[in-house]
């Protein structure tokens, strides 16, 4: 395993940030850590670091434990913090150059290529950092996270505050990083996680609520959540569509816009159809919608 966490729990004062906080992870997972704002996410990486030290529990990375932390802890993690802290008035290889001076990297100039070329770099090398675009600054602490060739890489809101095409430059990144190494990403854009993430871990209120391989977060959706949206051409007779066969429920977002939750082992658009039909309404719109990543995130957060 590449990181072993057991019964974590860490208080500041009288706040309980973690509570008992427990989960494996593989080596070449790519895992996304969510959670609300104040959920521990934040928390549970800094004591993966090292930056933070438990209140109870151990963490071991990649067979080393964080009661010990030490160069060789440390060599084993990448971490990019959710504030990216660069020196806004270092060159962008010149920045570099100074981490793989730390690490004491060997070829420490054929590194620094390397990792200028991975992140896209090659044209704003030679810039000062302070005046380049978030983006940018962004694959600046994904090179420098990287520059060690570390096992175990951190990423904590790696695409917070950028623009779509950024974002999917840097998930593009990610996914290639990914291949390689063990990868535990927070973030809150759930389109992110469903794009890369093998799997999802969510904390809530310092525990965990759910843990599981995102090809199979369908389970933990229960069986009544599919909704059927549906706009006819004016008003219908509300009672007459919960008695069709197959809907749980209906709420009435307008005055003709329905949204039908039905029993998902059934396809109910036919019948609502159907009903269009008996009851002389024309249907404008019509979609079926299973619950996403983002609704399970809802419901297992509120």
């Amino acid at each position: 395993m590449s990181i072993v966490v057991k019964g974590i729990a860490k208080n500041f004062g009288q706040q309980k940030a973690l509570d008992q906080v427990s989960f494996n992870i593989k080596s070449g997972e790519i895992v996304g850590f969510l959670g609300p704002n104040g959920a521990g996410k934040s928390t549970m990486m800094k004591i993966i670091t090292g930056l933070l030290t438990q209140s109870v529990g151990s963490v071991e990375v990649c067979g080393l434990n964080n009661s010990n932390i030490n160069k060789d802890y440390r060599r084993k993690i990448g971490y990019l913090p959710e504030h990216n802290p660069l020196y806004q008035d270092m060159y962008v290889k010149e920045y570099l150059q100074m981490v793989g001076g730390v690490y004491k990297l060997p070829n420490l100039k054929e590194r620094v290529n390397e990792m200028i070329d991975l992140t896209g770099l090659e044209r704003e090398q030679h810039k000062v950092i302070g005046s380049l675009s978030k983006g940018y600054r962004q694959r600046v602490g994904l090179a420098q996270a990287l520059i060690h060739n570390p096992e175990v890489l951190i990423l904590d809101e790696p695409t917070t505050g950028l623009d779509p095409n950024q974002i999917l430059e840097i998930r593009n990144l990610i996914t290639n990083i990914g291949k390689e190494k063990t990868v535990m990403l927070s973030t809150h854009i759930m389109q992110e996680v469903e794009a890369i993430c093998e799997r999802v871990i969510i904390l809530n209120r310092g525990k965990i609520v759910a843990d599981s391989p995102a090809s199979q977060l369908d389970t933990l959706k229960g069986e009544s959540e599919v909704i059927v949206d549906v706009e006819f051409n004016k008003e219908c007779d509300l009672n007459k569509l919960l008695q069709l066969e197959g809907v749980q429920s209906v709420e009435k977002a307008s005055s003709t816009h329905y949204k039908i939750k039905s029993n998902p082992k059934a396809d109910i658009r036919p019948t609502v159809f159907q009903f269009a039909v008996d009851n002389q309404l024309i249907i404008l719109g019509m979609s079926r919608k299973e619950m996403g990543l983002e609704e399970l995130f809802h419901q297992l957060t509120q």
